[in-house]
C-alpha cells in the first residue's frame, strides 16, 4: 500500500507568526490517521491545508504524487470528503438529498445514488424508509453527525478529513459514532486523516497517531509504540509514562467497578470485556484497549472489578499538559 499524502518542509504562518514549522509527514492509502495535540498545536491547520482551506506558506503538499498546487480548488475538494464539528446540513433539504449533494455535483446517475444512499444508511443504522425523507431538525445531533459522515462518503472519495467531528456530542453519541467510522473504514478502506485533542479517541481509531505541540509533529507512530517509547517528556507525559506500573496500581487509584456494574447494564457483552492478571502492566492494557471497552482484573482467579477503558485512559493521561 503506497502513501496517499505526503507533506514536505510544510511552513504555515499567520500574520507574521509561525504556526506550522517545517512539516514532514505521510499517510498510506487506506490508513486511519489521527492528529492529536492540544489546542493550539496546529493539527486543525494542517488537515485544512490537505483540501486547501488553508494555503500553506511554503514547501509542498502532494497528493498521490500530484502537487495539491497545481490541482484547482474545485477539483481538489470533489475528490475529498469533509466532516466538521458543526455538521451543518442543509435545512432544507431532507437526509437523502443531504447525502446526495456531492455525487450529484460529480454527474453520478441518480439510481446509483439512491443504492449509496440506501446502503450507507444501513451501514450507519439509519433505515432508509424511516430516515431518507426527513429533514434535519427532525433529527438528534448524533443522527445529524452520522448523516454529516455519509454524505462526506457518498461520492467515494479518496480520502475524508475530519475535524474533531464529535466533541460537542454526548459520551453514548460519541462512542456510537467512533465505532461507525471504524465500521465503514474496515468496509471501504478509506483513507481518513482525524483531528482529535482526546487521547481515548485516538487511541481507539488510529491505526497511527501524529502527536503535535505548536506547529511541530513531535511523534509519528503506533498507539502502542508511542506509549512504550515515547520520543521526548511532551509526548511522554501527553500519554503518561506509568505504563509501567501494574493494573492492580490503577484497579487501586480509579477504585474500580463493582461486579454489580456490568450486571445492570444489559448492552455490556462478554465480548466486549478482556480478563487480564492484576500484575499485568499497563503495558499489556494498552494492547487490547482498541479492542475492548472493559478490563475484567483477576487477581488467584478471583475478579477483583472491573476497568473501563475512559478510566484506563484516564489514569494514563493525569500528567496531560496544555
Amino acid at each position: 500500500m503506497g502513501k496517499l499524502i505526503e507533506f514536505q518542509n510544510v511552513k504555515k504562518d499567520y500574520q507574521n507568526q509561525t504556526v506550522i514549522n517545517d512539516l514532514n509527514l505521510t499517510v498510506d492509502e487506506g490508513e486511519l490517521f489521527v492528529l492529536v495535540g492540544a489546542s493550539g498545536s496546529g493539527k486543525t491547520t494542517t488537515l485544512k491545508m490537505i483540501n486547501r482551506l488553508e494555503e500553506l506558506t511554503s514547501g509542498k503538499i502532494f497528493i498521490k504524487d500530484v502537487d495539491i498546487s497545481n490541482v484547482s480548488k474545485r477539483e481538489l475538494r470533489q475528490n475529498i470528503g469533509y466532516v466538521l464539528q458543526q455538521i451543518a446540513l442543509f435545512p432544507t433539504m431532507t437526509v437523502a438529498e443531504n447525502i446526495a449533494v456531492i455525487p450529484e455535483m460529480k454527474g453520478m446517475a441518480k439510481k446509483q445514488i439512491d443504492e449509496i444512499t440506501d446502503e450507507l444508511l444501513n451501514e450507519a443504522g439509519l433505515e432508509p424508509t424511516d430516515y431518507r425523507d426527513r429533514f434535519p431538525q427532525e433529527l438528534s445531533g448524533g443522527e445529524q453527525q452520522r448523516v454529516g459522515i455519509l454524505r462526506a462518503m457518498a461520492a467515494q472519495p479518496q480520502m475524508i478529513l475530519m475535524d474533531e467531528p464529535f466533541s460537542a456530542l454526548d459520551p453514548l453519541s460519541r462512542q456510537q459514532l467512533q465505532k461507525l467510522v471504524l465500521k465503514i473504514h474496515a468496509k471501504y478502506h478509506n483513507t481518513i486523516v482525524f483531528v482529535t485533542h482526546d487521547m481515548n479517541e485516538a487511541i481507539k481509531l488510529g491505526d497511527r497517531i501524529g502527536v503535535m505541540k505548536k506547529g511541530e509533529l513531535l511523534q509519528v507512530d503506533t498507539p502502542l509504540e508511542i506509549a512504550q517509547n515515547p520520543k521526548d517528556k511532551f509526548v511522554r507525559d501527553f500519554f503518561n509514562a506509568s505504563l509501567a506500573k501494574d493494573i492492580y496500581d490503577v484497579y487501586i487509584s480509579r477504585v474500580g467497578l463493582i461486579q454489580g456494574y456490568l450486571k445492570d447494564r444489559p448492552n455490556v457483552t462478554e465480548d466486549m470485556i478482556k480478563q487480564l492478571d492484576s500484575q499485568l502492566t499497563l503495558r499489556d492494557v494498552f494492547a487490547v484497549l482498541k479492542d475492548f471497552e472493559y478490563i475484567s482484573v483477576v487477581e488467584d482467579t478471583k475478579v477483583l472489578g472491573y476497568l473501563n477503558r475512559q478510566q484506563i485512559i484516564s489514569y494514563l493521561s493525569q500528567h496531560e499538559k496544555d
